[in-house]
């Protein structure tokens, strides 16, 4: 009885993994809500180590638009190579779009319903670190409606209007606050720059201040050397 226990508890053991692996789309709690997504729009900054690779999932519907923009504000090390390697990848692993460069955008129209994948990949720096500015997320164009067709109810002419300035407003203010991110990010770099060449100047000032005091001492010193002429005595004198 026990090889018929054992093979019976590695059957229900892995049928628990397999439904632990699988990643659903979350559902709605009624027929009227919509369908739960999570946040739609991000915007932070990260440290990305040496040679190392840092990766994000989005949740986004397929009649969605995604947008994902980065900025490389600033280098940590020994190396001063600003550029990264940003990837995009759908629900199902496949490689959407590449962008190798200081800054860059990766926009796409979700065709599939999941979650999508966003990498950068630190690969041309091996002895420093870069801090990325990320803003990411998903929009969508009109109101949502489920996949099953509803019928809608009457409205007059007032409240459709109201509805359509409505959401052009929203679609509007929403694409504002994306070029605002964008100056947000360019700002921040043009900050991690300027405090760093401040530095690097205020250093090398510095630096040069003290070659010119130390140079200056050691020629008052050479110099008083060549004139100093040493007492003569009876028992000691210079010989010709």
């Amino acid at each position: 009885m026990s090889p018929l226990l054992f093979g019976a508890g590695l059957v229900v053991l892995n049928l628990v993994t397999s439904a632990r692996s699988q990643k659903t789309e979350p559902l709605s709690g009624s027929g009227d809500q919509p369908l739960f997504r999570g946040a739609d729009r991000h915007d932070f900054a990260i440290m990305i180590p040496p040679g190392g690779t840092e990766c994000f999932w989005q949740f986004a519907h397929q009649t969605g638009y995604f947008y994902f923009s980065y900025e490389v504000q600033r280098t940590v090390g020994m190396s001063h190579d600003r550029h990264v390697a940003a990837t995009a990848h759908n629900p199902r692993g496949f490689l959407i779009d590449t962008s190798k460069d200081v800054r860059g955008q990766i926009n796409f129209s979700t065709q599939e319903t999941g979650f999508y994948q966003l990498c950068l990949n630190n690969q041309h720096n091996h002895f420093g670190s870069v801090q990325v500015y990320l803003n990411f997320g998903v929009f969508y164009e009109g109101p949502e409606t489920d996949h099953k067709q509803k019928e809608r109810k009457q409205l007059n002419d007032t409240l459709d209007a109201i509805e359509d300035s409505t959401q052009k407003v929203q679609n509007n203010i929403f694409h504002m606050w994306r070029y605002y991110n964008f100056a947000r990010m360019r700002k921040m770099a043009d900050f991690f720059l300027t405090h760093s060449n401040y530095n690097y100047v205020n250093w090398w000032s510095t630096a040069q201040s003290l070659v010119i005091i130390l140079s200056g001492i050691l020629q008052l010193y050479f110099l008083k050397r060549l004139f100093n002429v040493p007492t003569t005595t009876d028992t000691k004198k210079p010989r010709c």
